[in-house]
């Protein structure tokens, strides 16, 4: 193949990509003067998008989702806003920004809950003026974690010293290359408490329910569909249609034209990710990759 009809397949590749991918984001407007916008929370609530290639469905960077709120919010054709939640939950800082935004929306806001709506993605939910869950899916599972994997003892047999170089006596805790001390361990699962109070709080003040109820459910259990609504963790069983009916009701309108709000990609953006994604895989070694790996899972989540 010549150079310039290879040229021309991978720029003519990069036009279908680009045209197939605008067909999942938000489409032309609507003649209809009613809309419900749907914003989907899949897989892992994050506050990074930058590992997100083309912005699919494995990561909800809080900055995407508040994105499409703000755009839902703006829009006057936009009488209500459900959220698809699809997530076992994610970073606690992800969590609580895309909460507080949702609180501070004026108009309605239905949680639909469709397999799973738990941990930072039910702190979400529970920002909302209602929840709706199937009876299977998987909602609640309130607590906190900042469990990482720990090394020192594998290096210790291969001979592999870690030489600890700090100025603040804390600055390398949680490290893998070492055991925490006692004091250590206290302190982190201190902090960790802190949230998990928090997070107790958020959920008794959202739903209404006593802050003691709160906290003999926030083992970190998580309840199906049926068993949270029996605690009043959500408010309805249900699909999508249900999800729809309630927030008809509580916009005060009976017909609506059901559009989906995702980020908005560009032919721009779509280079620019295949290049970064190119760049990181090839720049960085597997040992790289692990260890960044491993790391963030230091960081707390919900």
């Amino acid at each position: 193949m010549k150079k310039w009809q290879f040229i021309i397949l991978i720029l003519g590749i990069i036009f279908l990509v680009s045209f197939l991918v605008s067909k999942t984001i938000e489409g032309t407007e609507s003649l209809k003067p009613n809309r419900i916008a749907i914003i989907p929370i899949y897989g892992s609530i994050t506050v990074d998008s930058s590992s997100d290639i083309f912005f699919d469905q494995a990561a909800s960077p809080s900055t995407v989702v508040i994105e499409a709120l703000a755009r839902a919010e703006k829009d006057p054709s936009v009488k209500g806003i459900i959220l698809e939640i699809n997530s076992p939950g994610g970073t606690v800082v992800a969590s609580r920004e895309i909460s507080n935004k949702i609180k501070k929306i004026d108009k309605p806001v239905v949680s639909w809950i469709r397999e799973v709506g738990a941990s930072g993605a039910y702190w979400i939910a529970t920002s909302t003026d209602y929840i709706v869950a199937d009876p299977m899916s998987i909602t609640g599972s309130i607590g906190v974690i900042g469990s990482y994997l720990e090394f020192s003892e594998l290096f210790e047999k291969y001979g592999i010293k870690y030489e600890r170089l700090v100025g603040g006596q804390y600055k390398d805790t949680g490290t893998p290359f070492r055991d925490l001390s006692n004091q250590e361990k206290q302190l982190l699962q201190s902090k960790i408490n802190m949230i998990h109070e928090a997070f107790i709080n958020e959920v008794a003040t959202n739903r209404k329910i006593d802050r003691d109820t709160v906290r003999e459910l926030s083992t970190g259990m998580f309840y199906l569909g049926q068993e949270a609504l029996d605690l009043g963790l959500i408010d309805e069983l249900g699909s999508q249609d249900e999800a729809l009916n309630k927030i008809k009701g509580l916009a005060k309108i009976k017909d609506a034209e059901v559009v989906s709000f995702q980020r908005k990609v560009s032919l721009v953006d779509i280079i620019t990710r295949l290049t970064a994604y190119n760049s990181f895989y090839i720049g960085k070694g597997i040992g790289t990759s692990i260890f960044a790996d491993i790391n963030s899972n230091s960081i707390f989540s919900a």
